[in-house]
This record gives structure tokens, sequence and C-alpha cells, in this order.
């Protein structure tokens, strides 16, 4: 029996499938941006093709699916979600505009501010009224629903936000609102603050109820549209969604809570580099996710990837639990342009169509891949196994274009393509590590994603890292991560009190009525159940907090809260490198985490794949600071304990690694190699 991961992309989808034993086989087929799942069941035909089945006989052996997509994410990146109306306490339905007094740019000032995902014509107050201790000074009547109602049902829209002040403390209006519309309106999206997100801060809870409003319908119309396709072609095993903190859920929890995928893709990166950090044994890794959009980094240390309360994407803001993780628009469809003499790399992308230059589909951008052909690194009969061959005379026209504007070379321009997107990726890495206090030297590199492998040691080479790590699934290790991830539930609830007015007593009642909920969630998986605590503290005066995880804290101990407080102190010391013990300390939310888990995965050298490259002694013309010929080996023809030195090319059908001189490469017990710069 199989366990596929799949991994949707701009450009390319990602399968690993994974037997009972460890062996991996995987695969890649373009993405379908105007209907994903048709480049899901494309790629389930390569895939099928490699294990020597046809579709139906290899979806009869897959016990289960974990699915990253991006069609949340697109959604709210190209403006291309539902119609949607806001319900909000009356007087308050231009906090998503006001945006806490801050603009992205504050000394730009005529920046334009940006388009609510909300016209104001469809935000509706509704006359009631909650107060910060629960109770309601203005009580909800029944006239003033159904008059709220009727208005959100004349705006004709696919799905309706309900954002009611302070209702993390008192949900009943908001569920009266809710049970109202479903009565009215069957068929529309609803969405309730108290249910997406029922804690403190206004600005941010109402702007995720919205975004989870804008996304649902799309995500939702997707999924249950996927489900129908799989069944048809023969599979009847569970389909799992990866969610942006790292955990997966089934297609019902992620139609009703989809603003917690609109990082689902990334994630899966992150859950192989923590399954990988065990692996290798190097528990603080950066990762370096490559792709061809966009290149997406995140920090793990100690084998632990940090989750942040608060991410914006695009102009959303959305305060669900989400891993910290940093996207640039930096890949191989990366265009390049010129412009007042001085070249550009990116952020626009050539995408999956008609993609760069090279593929042979219509494109005439330079993009990085192009240049990467022009530089002789990309064997163009070789690309994706040998299923797609490259045209290497679009890619020197398309990057001679540029030359052309620049007054260089075409080989000159295809450098400067490479070393500025280097330059761009190193810069993002810096963002992650040097700001906020961390030395990168002290990291190693996990390079993944099909473009990763060309970049990732010049990369290393800006920043004084040393050590670089390629998985040999690099290409799809975002789908095969997916398959290490585990049944998760986030909960979080405001419960605002100085620490010295908690007892120890009510912080078990609370947390363990989070705890319950999470569990009910999981009625039926008969798994293994983890659960994990924490807390969001700040000091007294100030307006930010900190999340402060407590599992290791006995809270049935008599210091059991004053324990909690010298672990804030701690945390603040190492974040910001100071602390104030003197200070009032204040407990905002406490979060809990309820994992099921789900089968370990296993890691295996990787199957051989079915494609006909060069020799493992081959050897290949390329440009190094001028032309050279170098050796090039397979992948996965490298035995562990092999090494090879640098310059050379290791090649799999779906990425290839770039060693530059003074670089050797070993090849570890699993088959990835560990490059010594």
């Amino acid at each position: 029996m199989y366990r596929i991961g799949i991994d949707i992309g701009g450009t390319f989808t990602d399968l690993a499938a994974v037997d009972e034993r460890g062996r991996i086989v995987i695969a890649k087929s373009s993405s379908t941006p105007h209907d994903p799942s048709e480049g899901l069941l494309e790629g389930l035909n390569v895939l099928a093709a490699e294990l020597g089945l046809d579709r139906e006989s290899l979806l009869k052996q897959t016990e289960r699916i974990v699915h990253g997509t991006t069609v949340a994410t697109n959604a709210l990146l190209e403006s291309k979600g539902a119609k949607v109306a806001l319900l909000t306490t009356e007087g308050h339905r231009d906090i998503i505009e006001m945006r806490e007094g801050l603009k992205d740019d504050r000394y730009r000032v005529r920046m334009a501010p940006p388009r609510p995902l909300v016209e104001r014509t469809h935000r509706i107050g509704v006359k009631e009224r909650i107060r910060a201790d629960g109770t309601a000074s203005t009580p909800l009547t029944a006239e003033n629903l159904n008059k709220a109602v009727e208005a959100a049902a004349e705006l004709g829209v696919d799905a309706i936000a309900v954002c009611y002040l302070h209702s993390y403390k008192n949900a009943e209006h908001e569920i009266q609102t809710g049970e109202a519309l479903a009565a009215k309106l069957p068929d529309t999206y609803i969405s309730l603050s108290s249910e997406v997100l029922p804690q403190i801060k206004e600005f941010e809870r109402v702007w995720t109820t919205i975004v989870n409003a804008y996304v649902g319908p799309v995500l939702s119309n997707y999924l249950n549209r996927l489900s129908e396709k799989l069944i048809e072609a023969g599979y009847s095993g569970d389909v799992m969604v990866m969610h942006s903190h790292g955990g997966v859920a089934p297609i019902v929890e992620s139609s009703r809570l989809a603003a917690g995928a609109v990082l689902s893709g990334p994630a899966g990166g992150i859950a192989a580099a923590t399954f990988g950090a065990t692996l290798l044994d190097q528990p603080d890794l950066i990762t370096f996710d490559v792709g061809g959009t966009s290149t997406d980094i995140a920090l793990l240390q100690d084998g632990e990837a940090a989750l942040a309360s608060n991410k914006k994407v695009g102009i959303a803001n959305v305060a669900l639990p989400t891993l910290d993780i940093h996207t640039l628009g930096a890949g191989g469809g990366s265009v390049a342009r010129v412009r007042g003499k001085i070249l550009h790399v990116g952020p626009e992308s050539a995408g999956a169509y008609p993609g760069p230059a090279a593929y042979g589909n219509g494109g005439t951008g330079a993009t990085v891949t192009d240049a990467n052909v022009v530089l002789g690194y990309l064997h163009p009969s070789n690309f994706l196994g040998g299923r797609m061959t490259l045209d290497a005379k679009a890619a020197h026209d398309a990057v001679g274009l540029v030359a052309d504007q620049l007054g260089t070379s075409v080989i000159e321009a295809a450098e400067g393509i490479s070393k500025i997107v280097n330059t761009t990726m190193a810069e993002g890495i810096r963002l992650v590590s040097v700001r906020r206090g961390v030395d990168p030297r002290k990291f190693a590199l996990m390079s993944f994603g099909g473009a990763a492998g060309l970049h990732v040691t010049e990369v290393a080479r800006l920043l004084d890292i040393k050590r670089v790590f390629v998985p040999n699934v690099a290409a799809v290790l975002s789908a095969w991560g997916m398959l290490a991830s585990d049944l998760r539930y986030e909960m979080v609830r405001s419960h605002v009190s100085e620490a010295s007015a908690m007892s120890t007593e009510s912080l078990r009642e609370i947390l363990g009525r989070m705890e319950a909920d999470g569990r009910s969630r999981l009625v039926d998986f008969h798994g293994d159940v983890l659960v994990r605590y924490a807390l969001d503290m700040r000091y007294g005066e100030q307006i930010t907090e900190i999340s402060v995880p407590i599992d290791d804290v006995d809270l049935h101990a008599e210091d059991a809260v004053d324990q909690i407080v010298d672990r804030f102190h701690k945390r603040h010391d190492e974040l910001y490198a100071h602390s104030a013990p003197d200070q009032e300390v204040v407990i905002v939310n406490a979060r809990v985490a309820v994992v099921g888990k789900l089968p370990e995965l296993h890691a295996a050298p990787l199957t051989q794949q079915s494609w006909e490259g060069v020799s493992e002694s081959g050897t290949r013309r390329i440009y190094l600071d001028g032309w050279r010929d170098v050796p090039v080996f397979k992948f996965d023809g490298l035995i562990p304990g092999a090494k090879v030195d640098g310059p050379a090319i290791i090649e799999s059908p779906t990425t290839t690694v770039l060693l530059h001189t003074n670089e050797a490469a070993s090849v570890t017990p699993h088959g990835w190699l560990d490059i010594a710069l």
C-alpha cells in the first residue's frame, strides 16, 4: 500500500509515493492553473508509470493522499476569491481600511491604500454590542437580525463573514446570526469569527474572518471537485490537506477553515526539513526551497520551525498559527528585465504557461531557467528525465534580447541573471536570520525544489555558510514531507489576565476545555494523540505578545505560574536580548495544539527512475568564469559514502546540482548529498 504526497506549485505539480518499507518514487507534471486537479491527475499517471502501473491500479493500492495546494494562496494574491459581505457591530465596518493606522511604506505620502477584499457597500453594521467582559450592552433583537440578514441576501454574494465586537468572549450573537444566515441562504458560505479566530484584537480577527470567507468557496469547490474526480478514478482512501501550521486536516475541516491553508504548499517542505534534521543529526537548518515561481525560506532551531501568529499574504492579514516562512519572488521562471540599463530579475514569473522561452510554449522573456540553459547547467534533452526537451536556441535568443539592451555578450547577460537571482535569494535568508539576531554561519542550508540545486552553493557562499544538504528527493521534497505530517488542530482562546492574578486551577481549566475541544475533532481517529500547550504573553505596557511553550511545566505544581513567568523572561531575552523581571507579566492568549500521530515516515534510498540521462562518468561543457568541461554524475547512481569533488554536475530526472571549485559532496547513508564548502 502507498501513501502519496502531492504539492501543486505555480509551474510544476510534484508527487511522491512511499510504500510501507519507506521506498520512494517521485514524479513531476506541469501544473494547470485553470484547474489544478487536471495537473494532479496527470501527475498520478506519470507516478503510476514510474511504478509500472496504470493510474487506477495505483489508486486502489493507495491508503492516503496528502495534498498541498496553492488554490487559496492564488485566490488571495490574484484577487480571484469569492464575492463577500461583512456583518459587523454597528460603527465598526471600516476597521479593515483603517489598518491600525499604518501603511506598508509610511514615508510614501501619496501611497494609494490597498483595495479591501470587501467593498464598503457590502459591509453591514448590525445593532448589537458585547462588552469586553462578555455581557451584552445592546442585545441582538430579532428585528435587527432579520434586517441585517435581508440586507446581506439582497447583495447576492458568495460568502458572508460575521465579526462582532468581543465575540471571542461571548459568541452568542454570532451564533444566532450564523443560524439565521444558514436558514435564509443555505448555499452561501458562512464564516464566523468566533469559529475562525476566537481571539482578542479586532483588526486581526475581522481580517482573518474575511479571508476565510474570501477563499472558502474557492477552496471548498476545488476540494469537492478533486474528491469526486479521485473517486471516479478508483480511489477510496482518505484525502488530507496540508495546513499552514505544518499539520494536515480532512477536506471537511479544510473547507471550514480555508484561511488555514493559505500557505499550504510551502508547509510541506518545512515538515520534510524537520524530519531531515533528525535524519541528518543537524538540528539547526535554514530551508531553501526554490521552485519555478518563488523561493521559500524558513529557520529551524533545535529541529523545530517557529510558528508565526500573524502573516501577511498579499494585502490580507491572516492571524492563524502559520509556519514562519519568508517568500521571495525569485525562482526558475523569474523574468529578467532591463530598466534604464540596469538588470532586474523577478518578481514577475513566466509561470507554468508559457513558461521560460526554453519550454517552447511561445514564451519570449528571458528567465533564470533560460540563463541556466545558456550557461550549460541544464541539459536540453534530460529535463524531467527526458519527458520534456528544452529549446536551447529559444533560451539563447531570449537572453540575447537582454544582452542587446545591456550592451553585453549573451553569456555575460546569462551570468548576470544568475548572480542577481543568487543575491536576491541570499538577501531573503538574511531577512530570516541576521535581522532576527541569528548568525546564519552557524546553520546548514537544506536545498530543495527543482531549481535550488543550481544556486544553493553560491547562495551559501554569499552568507559564509559552510555546509549544504541536498535530499535525493529534493525536487519534490514538499510533497514527500507532507507524508511526515500529522493530523493537527490548533486551538486559541483569549483570556487576558495578569500572571500574578492567574491561579493554576484556572489555567488548568482553560487549557483542559481547549484540549477537550481539540480531541472532539479527532473523534474518528484511533491513533496516539499528542497535546502541546503555549501562552501568548507580554509585559504590562507592551502591545505585542510572544508565544511561550509550557509543555514541560507541571501544571499541578504550586509554583506553576511562577515557572511560566520565568520562561517568558527567558524567551523575551532570547528574542530581544533583554528582559524586565521586575515588570508585571500579562497572559493574553492560551494555545493548545492537539496532534493525532499518523504512521511514521520511513526514509529509504530512492528507487531507480526510468530515464536515459548522461552516463555516470560523462562530461558537459559549462560556463564557470570561462568555458570548461566538467564531469556529470547521476544522483541516484551515487552510493552511500561516495564523494564528488567540484566542479561537477549531479543530475536526477527532476533536479540538477552544480558544484563549484573547492566544493565537495559526500553521499549520506540515505542517499542525500552533504556538500562542504
